[in-house]
């Protein structure tokens, strides 16, 4: 056995339904983001988490919530974990944003917003903060956000920034396992939980 961390990407809310950036705006799940956190919750807490840690943002803070009530665990917040700031995006269609901001949308570049390389060191930091909490053979569960997770997870695991795409983005309410091994991080699991239903997320 060996220190594995869950990143569990939050709930549906009705910006996800409707397709609009969230990035830093706080809002809150819809009733499937609650049924989903709620389905989630029993699946993770069979694997006995030691710790949760979640984003501020309340889509994630409730997610966690729903793990907390199956395991009795307090639920610890980090801002480290909050999503990728998307500047003039935020609240935009995906139609909007292709339609006002080609050159940005084709580079995915939010004007005022946060550059991929600050999230990927932020969330990573988040992470490696998290697992140092755990014991030997502890696995943590960490509630964060699509493009958030799989940018703190490409840095965590050492890819190249070219490598960074590889890792696809998460459903509502999936996760993502990683191992430490001897030799560092491993993926373990990706989007695990997921239903075959196309991802919503202000991620690509």
């Amino acid at each position: 056995m060996s220190r594995r961390l869950v990143c569990w990407r939050h709930g549906q809310t009705v910006w996800n339904a409707e397709s609009r950036f969230q990035g830093q705006t706080d809002i809150p799940l819809n009733e499937t983001g609650l049924a989903q956190a709620e389905r989630a919750a029993r699946l993770l807490a069979a694997l006995r988490p030691a710790a949760i840690i979640s984003s501020d943002l309340m889509r994630a803070a409730d997610t966690a919530a729903a793990l907390a009530a199956v395991t009795g665990l307090p639920v610890k917040t980090d801002k480290r974990l909050r999503e990728r700031s998307g500047g003039s995006w935020e609240g935009c269609t995906a139609e909007e944003i292709k339609r006002r901001w080609p050159a940005e949308d084709a580079a995915w570049e939010p004007p005022e917003g946060e550059l991929v390389p600050a999230v990927a060191e932020r969330v990573a930091e988040g992470l490696q903060s998290a697992i140092d909490t755990a014991g030997p053979d502890d696995l943590v569960v960490v509630v964060s956000h699509g493009a958030a997770i799989r940018l703190g997870m490409a840095k965590l695991l050492g890819l190249p920034e070219e490598h960074w795409p590889l890792l696809g983005p998460l459903n509502n309410c999936s996760w993502s396992v990683l191992s430490e091994g001897r030799r560092g991080w491993r993926l373990l699991e990706h989007n695990a939980g997921t239903l075959p239903e196309p991802v919503l997320s202000d991620d690509r």
